[in-house]
């Protein structure tokens, strides 16, 4: 049987699958032998398993899936005021017993009439306003001039009612933003495609990489990566919320790190994507001895350069505001090995279907000297290129 007719048969068969973007090209999990839903009774229980896991050698010999947002607040003791959900999984884990290295040139021929049909009954319609979204930001403004937080992200929601075929919008998104970090989930009630840019966590053996993005400009027929690192680093407001996440990220690193080992491996670089540029930075470090899963995942989630700044105060602060569920939005997707090796991205710049609802969240951070169409706008750019894909 050739490659695409796998890929096509197993597009339309209701068997779920994961892909996940590597160098050079992307693997396909299949074959599920265990899904573990995850809520905040078995999250321990789950770790444990991973722990005592005997086979650890294989490819096989792992976890991949996903942590919500409301999940990742529970493991470090944040509650979650009563908000409008989806009814989603707070995460969801499968073991995989076929895996399937996709390398090159990917192109997709389909016997089936309906492989390429996304049926949209609406457009998107944010949930949040520009009027609604200046009383959140002259709201969050008042906490950072008193202290209470120094960076904080406004999330907004895009949403519509929408049939999708997830296989065919994550390949045609992959054609013009094949992101480091992106990944495709297709399960029988739900999928998720996501072109994420950001590395959460990267660990092998005792050694760990982190690569926080912070800074956002629109990408425009005079702009290049020269001319983005120049307005970067010539900006104070980008800046300093730059400066700020970085710090913190490193400061989450140096809680499971030996000490003197958090290092910055690369500073302040410009990455390209479709609609805009990121600045972003690497950080190094060396695992403690006796540091588990566990500890990682609760130092390192939700990631702050999604959350804002101090990380706890922050997330309280957001958790009071918003009145919708964050669902996968500021979570991660990614597998844990048996060995202890993982590696995890930030869901954004991600498309959640769920029950034939799709929903695009962006976030915008927010410092002192912010301004509150600026960062209106860039919410919008960030969903664009996701958007478009319905069209």
């Amino acid at each position: 049987m050739k490659k695409n007719d796998y890929l096509e048969k197993l597009s339309s068969s209701k068997k779920p699958f994961i892909i996940y973007k590597v160098k050079g090209g992307y693997d396909l999990f299949t074959d599920f032998s265990e899904k573990i839903i995850l809520n905040k009774h078995n999250i321990d229980n789950f770790f444990k398993k991973i722990k005592n896991k005997k086979d650890k050698k294989s490819l096989q010999s792992l976890y991949i899936g996903f942590f919500g947002y409301e999940i990742l607040c529970n493991l470090n003791s944040i509650k979650i005021p009563k908000q409008k959900k989806l009814n989603l999984p707070k995460g969801i884990f499968y073991k995989p017993e076929t895996i399937i290295k996709i390398r090159k040139y990917i192109t997709i021929k389909s016997f089936f009439k309906n492989f390429y049909s996304t049926r949209t009954s609406n457009k998107f319609k944010i949930n949040i306003n520009l009027d609604k979204y200046k009383k959140i930001f002259n709201k969050f403004s008042k906490k950072i001039k008193e202290g209470e937080t120094y960076q904080i992200k406004i999330c907004t929601k895009y949403k519509n009612k929408s049939s999708i075929n997830p296989l065919s919008l994550f390949w045609k998104l992959m054609k013009t933003n094949a992101a480091p970090e992106s990944f495709l989930i297709k399960d029988k009630n739900y999928s998720i495609i996501s072109c994420s840019p950001e590395t959460l966590i990267e660990k092998v053996g005792d050694k760990i990489i982190t690569k926080p993005i912070a800074g956002t400009l629109e990408k425009k027929k005079t702009t290049n990566i020269k001319k983005a690192l120049s307005y970067f680093r010539n900006n104070i407001k980008e800046t300093k919320e730059h400066n700020m996440i970085v710090d913190m990220e490193r400061s989450d690193l140096s809680k499971i790190c030996r000490p003197g080992t958090v290092k910055l491996s690369k500073i302040k670089y410009v990455e390209e994507y479709k609609d805009l540029y990121h600045y972003v930075t690497e950080i190094k470090g060396i695992i403690k001895k006796n540091i588990n899963t566990k500890d990682i995942i609760i130092a390192m989630m939700p990631g702050g350069s999604v959350i804002g700044c101090p990380k706890i105060s922050t997330l309280n602060l957001l958790n009071k505001q918003e009145k919708e569920s964050r669902n996968i939005f500021t979570g991660s997707f990614g597998f844990i090995r048996f060995n202890g090796d993982m590696r995890f991205n930030i869901i954004i710049r991600s498309i959640l279907n769920y029950k034939n609802i799709s929903e695009i969240s962006v976030a915008s951070g927010v410092v002192v000297d912010s301004n509150v169409k600026h960062e209106f706008n860039e919410n919008f750019i960030k969903a664009k290129s996701l958007m478009d894909l319905y069209k």
